[in-house]
C-alpha cells in the first residue's frame, strides 16, 4: 500500500451501508402506511368505476361503488382518504351554490362511509372550483377577480354542511385570507369542536394540477390562472407568513401543495413550526411518474419509494399521494 494511506482515516462510512441489515438499523427515516393519505374522486350516476385519462391507475367512483375503494383502503390499513367530486357542469353556476346543496356528491359520499362505523376518518375540501362554471375556488366580483370575502361567506358555509355530514377533516384549499378564522369560529359556535381543520396554508399557483383538473371536470372551465390568490412559486418567505397566519387563525394540520419541487419549502415550515405539516404529491407529479414509466425509462416502484421518502426527510408528517394504495400494499407485503 502506498505510504499516504499509511495514515488512511479510522473513520470509514461505507461499513455502515455494506449489508440491509446495518442500512435499516442507521436509516435516518422511514415510511409507512401511516404517512399515507389515499385521494379518490366521485362522480354522479350509478355502477361507474372510470378511468381519469390523464391519470393512468386512477379511477373515479359512483357512490355506489365507492365501497370498493372504501374496502380497499381498509384492507390495507390506510387512516385517511381524502375526497373530491366531479360535479356534472349542469350543477355548476357562477357562484358554486352546489357547495352548499346537502345531496352533493360529497355530501352524499360522506353519508354512505358515515354509516358503516368504520375507523377510516375522511377528509374533504373546501373549495368552490369544483362547483363553479369558471372554475375559480371563490366567487368572482363585477370585474372578473375573486371577491376574498364574499367567497369566505360561502366557504364557512360549506365548511358547516361538511361538519354536519360528519368529515373528520375539513381542508379548505382556496388560499382566501382570513378564512381558517371564520371556519374555525363557525365550527366553534355550532359545537362541531372536534372536527379537526387541515389548512392548505402554502398551496403554490403550479403548473402541476392539470390532470386533477380533469379529474373533477373544471379544466374547461378555467379560463384565467389562478395567480391573484394561490402563491407564487418564486417565494419561500411568503409560506412562512401564510402559515404563522393560519396557526394563530385554529389550524389543526397544516398543508404543503406541491410536493416534489417544495420539499424546501416543507423543511423550513417544519424547522420554523414543529406544527403537524402534510404534503400533497399531486397530479402532475403522479402523471409524470407513470408516464415515464410507462416508456421504461424507470422503475416506477423505486422512484415512487424514493419521493415519497424525502417527503419523510423533508419534515412531511404525511402524504396525499395517488400512489397511496400502491405503497401500502408494498409495505404491507414486507411488513
Amino acid at each position: 500500500m502506498s505510504r499516504y494511506f499509511e495514515n488512511f482515516p479510522s473513520s470509514r462510512p461505507r461499513r455502515k451501508r455494506q449489508s440491509q441489515w446495518i442500512r435499516n438499523l442507521v436509516s435516518e427515516n422511514s415510511l409507512s402506511v401511516n404517512d399515507l393519505i389515499w385521494p379518490i374522486f366521485i362522480c354522479d350516476g350509478e355502477n361507474i368505476r372510470d378511468d381519469v385519462a390523464s391519470m393512468p391507475g386512477v379511477h373515479k367512483y359512483s357512490i355506489d361503488r365507492l365501497n370498493e375503494a372504501i374496502d380497499q383502503a381498509e384492507d390495507n390499513k390506510i387512516n385517511l382518504i381524502a375526497i373530491f367530486p366531479n360535479t356534472p357542469n349542469d350543477k355548476k353556476d357562477e357562484n358554486g351554490t352546489e357547495a352548499l346543496n346537502q345531496d352533493n356528491l360529497v355530501c352524499k359520499a360522506l353519508r354512505e362511509v358515515k354509516k358503516q362505523n368504520l375507523n377510516l376518518g375522511i377528509m374533504c375540501d373546501v373549495a368552490l372550483d369544483p362547483y363553479t362554471l369558471h372554475g375559480h375556488d371563490g366567487i368572482l366580483n363585477d370585474i372578473g377577480n375573486i371577491s376574498n370575502d364574499e367567497s369566505n361567506e360561502v366557504l364557512v358555509k360549506q365548511s358547516l354542511l361538511l361538519a354536519e355530514h360528519k368529515a373528520d377533516i375539513i381542508a379548505p384549499s382556496d388560499m382566501m385570507d382570513g378564512r381558517i378564522g371564520l371556519i374555525r369560529n363557525a365550527l366553534e359556535s355550532n359545537d362541531f369542536k372536534d372536527t379537526l381543520l387541515l389548512s392548505y396554508a402554502a398551496k403554490y399557483a403550479s403548473g402541476f394540477y392539470g390532470p386533477f383538473r380533469d379529474a373533477v371536470g373544471s379544466k374547461n372551465n378555467l379560463k384565467t390562472d389562478k395567480k391573484t390568490y394561490q402563491m407564487d412559486y418564486a417565494n419561500s418567505d411568503e409560506a412562512l407568513r401564510e402559515v404563522a397566519l393560519d396557526i394563530s387563525e385554529g389550524a389543526d394540520l397544516i398543508m404543503v401543495k406541491p410536493g416534489i419541487s417544495y420539499l424546501d419549502i416543507i423543511q423550513r415550515l417544519k424547522n420554523e413550526f414543529n406544527f403537524p405539516t402534510f404534503a400533497y404529491q399531486v397530479s402532475g407529479e403522479y402523471a409524470m411518474v407513470k408516464a415515464a414509466a410507462a416508456n421504461g425509462w424507470i422503475d416506477e416502484e423505486k422512484i415512487v419509494l424514493e419521493q415519497l421518502t424525502s417527503f419523510k426527510r423533508a419534515g412531511a408528517d404525511a402524504i396525499l399521494t395517488y400512489f397511496a394504495l400502491d405503497i401500502a400494499k408494498k409495505i404491507n407485503s414486507i411488513s
